[in-house]
């Protein structure tokens, strides 16, 4: 449980926030920390694959960015991705200063939560493309030798030994098929927002093997690479939640609070993993992770054309997860006891 310690306290702290916002709102104070709790339990429930994720990138990572994760991190992950960055987002699709859009969420909630939804568009674009592109690149890995799904892997392997920047071809292909089902009217911001997460994941995986060509993908996995790539991970996870928070409250407050302690007992649980070593141990639980993601990314780009409810969302997460820790069970089992 030492690897929840501060989970525990911050949850303290956010209900504490949340006690006093009831006083000061003359809203119920049982009903906003009831709010608060249950919002808490929605964002772990959707982020426990990205928590796997984050895991297989942070075990590589030393300890002071670990704890940079942990601090730095989470005032990013609270603060950054569940409210400055959905304001971040309104102010620029609907055109308006970002004053404006901190008054309307606290002052007109509703207001606010519409131009939110209307902006799904051009996020599920974006996050739908670097996530998607995040599981191809990882069963696109030309030296990737162990499979979970032994067929299907070891021909994106063969594939990826033949074809250059198969993972990028994918990825534009399948943003064309997906903005060509919209609307005229949202296809060109769903491409433009699905290039830019291409843009960004490419020029991330660039950088990171330029910094040094002998590593790689070790690169993005330590230091300020890492540390990069992980909140623009957390970015676009984070946007499925906080559109799910709105269908239970339009009090950006508490949405924040409830978010908030979610995201800090999701890196937590990512610490726990990476100090068990059950990444190690579990040897197909980052490619159910993978998984995943991937449908994931495929859902947000779904989500521009028809509603796909959050549970469905973070019930395939959760599937993949738990299919994937029960091979690795079997697979250990399998083993002769002298390996």
């Amino acid at each position: 449980m030492k690897h929840f310690r501060l989970s525990f306290v911050f949850t303290a702290l956010c209900l504490g926030l949340a006690f006093w916002w009831g006083l000061e709102s003359g809203k119920s104070i049982y009903n906003v920390m009831a709010l608060v709790v249950i919002l808490s339990i929605l964002e772990v429930s959707l982020s426990f694959d990205n928590a796997v994720v984050n895991a297989s990138v942070l075990k590589d990572m030393d300890e002071r960015w670990q704890r940079y994760f942990l601090t730095w991190g989470i005032l990013i992950a609270v603060f950054g991705m569940r409210l400055v960055f959905p304001i971040l987002i309104v102010a620029v699709t609907a055109g308006l200063s970002m004053s404006t859009v901190v008054t309307l969420s606290l002052e007109d909630p509703e207001q606010y939560s519409t131009y939110l939804a209307a902006s799904h568009v051009q996020v599920a674009a974006f996050g739908g493309m670097f996530l998607f592109l995040i599981f191809l690149n990882y069963f696109f890995q030309k030296d990737k030798n162990v499979h979970w799904l032994g067929p299907v892997e070891k021909a994106l392997v063969l594939i990826s030994a033949k074809i250059e920047s198969i993972s990028i071809i994918i990825a534009l292909l399948l943003l064309l098929t997906a903005q060509a089902l919209l609307p005229e009217s949202d296809r060109g911001a769903a491409l433009v927002y699905g290039l830019s997460g291409i843009v960004l994941y490419a020029f991330v995986d660039s950088l990171s093997k330029m910094m040094s060509p002998q590593a790689g993908e070790a690169v993005k996995r330590n230091g300020l690479m890492g540390f990069i790539y992980l909140q623009i991970l957390d970015a676009s996870f984070s946007f499925d939640g906080v559109l799910g928070a709105f269908a239970i409250t339009n009090d950006i407050i508490i949405i924040m609070l409830g978010l908030g302690i979610g995201a800090m007992f999701v890196r937590s649980m990512t610490i726990f993993l990476v100090r068990q070593g059950t990444l190690e141990e579990y040897v197909f639980l980052e490619h159910g992770a993978h998984y995943a993601i991937g449908a994931l990314g495929a859902i947000m780009l779904m989500s521009m054309t028809f509603h796909v409810p959050e549970i469905v969302t973070g019930l395939i997460g959760v599937a993949f997860i738990g299919w994937s820790l029960v091979s690795s069970v079997r697979h250990e089992k399998r083993k002769p006891v002298n390996e």
